[in-house]
């Protein structure tokens, strides 16, 4: 998968940190723009604001991966790629900025320690906040409002959820993605365990009403799913339903947690005591 790098400013600014170094510089007269971070099971993004976006695969050549089917593999390991990645790649990271990063739907506590654990040891940040992938990919996608039915469709991990006006109401999630692909996973497969997850969403009688609802508007795809018409056409055929996939399906989790980062950083609890979630 090809590295994507759009234009950021000097790494010799004050006030920033490049790869390894954490090491405050002169004081900042003004509060740094806020990050945003989706670290999948393949890719890493981040959005720096007017300091642009680094998209890179994580992992490429090591003998041991560093993240598997959305958690982390190895916490060490996973410190040290990130690190040399954004040393790489000449990426400044303002010290202390706000993040918001996206997390897997339903990841355990443990999982999120150990994400935020990761970034917190290579990106400094004063605050962290996370938002569910899902949520981020409706942002994203910019199809937040009313009832919807969400499907992010990643390289190794599935999920699909209710949501209501941007809130996440009821959610499932499936250790497969497109990675899986091969001669022993098919397309079909594939969509036949999205599908699934869709009709458990319809059994719940507490949620059946407006997965009902959501899924009558058709289903909404993002992540690299969204981007093979083999898999949304055998989606839609084993829904019944419309399949709708994003304009930018690979980057909708990103971009919405940057809207995300961006409202919190002007709201005044991005200066008040830390909050697990956005």
């Amino acid at each position: 998968m090809p590295v994507h790098v759009t234009p950021v400013h000097s790494a010799q600014r004050p006030g920033v940190l490049a790869g390894r170094s954490h090491t405050r510089r002169s004081a900042m007269t003004v509060d740094p723009e806020p990050i945003a971070v989706d670290l999948g099971s393949a890719q890493l993004r981040i959005w720096l604001g007017r300091g642009g976006v680094l998209s890179v695969p994580v992992g490429e050549g090591l003998r041991r991966p560093v993240m598997r089917r959305g958690r982390i593999a190895d916490g060490p390991a996973c410190v040290a790629e990130l690190r040399r990645l954004l040393r790489e790649h000449r990426i400044p990271v303002p010290v202390g900025a706000l993040l918001v990063a996206c997390r897997p739907v339903l990841a355990t506590r443990a999982d999120q320690e150990a994400t935020r654990h990761v970034l917190s040891a290579v990106l400094a940040p004063s605050r962290l906040l996370f938002v569910d992938t899902v949520r981020a990919g409706a942002i994203g996608a910019g199809a937040a409002a009313g009832t919807l039915l969400l499907a992010d469709v990643g390289a190794q991990l599935s999920e699909v959820a209710v949501l209501e006006n941007g809130r996440v109401i009821a959610a499932r999630r499936a250790d497969a993605g497109t990675r899986d692909l091969n001669h022993a996973v098919t397309a079909a497969m594939l969509a036949d365990t999205v599908a699934r997850l869709v009709r458990e969403l319809r059994r719940e009688p507490a949620v059946r009403p407006l997965a009902t609802a959501a899924l009558a508007r058709g289903l909404v795809v993002v992540g690299d799913g969204a981007t093979r018409p083999d898999l949304t056409t055998r989606l839609a055929a084993a829904l019944g339903a419309a399949v709708h996939c994003a304009a930018s399906p690979r980057t909708a989790a990103l971009i919405g947690a940057s809207l995300a980062a961006t409202a919190a950083s002007r709201h005044p609890a991005g200066h008040s005591t830390p909050t697990p979630s956005w």
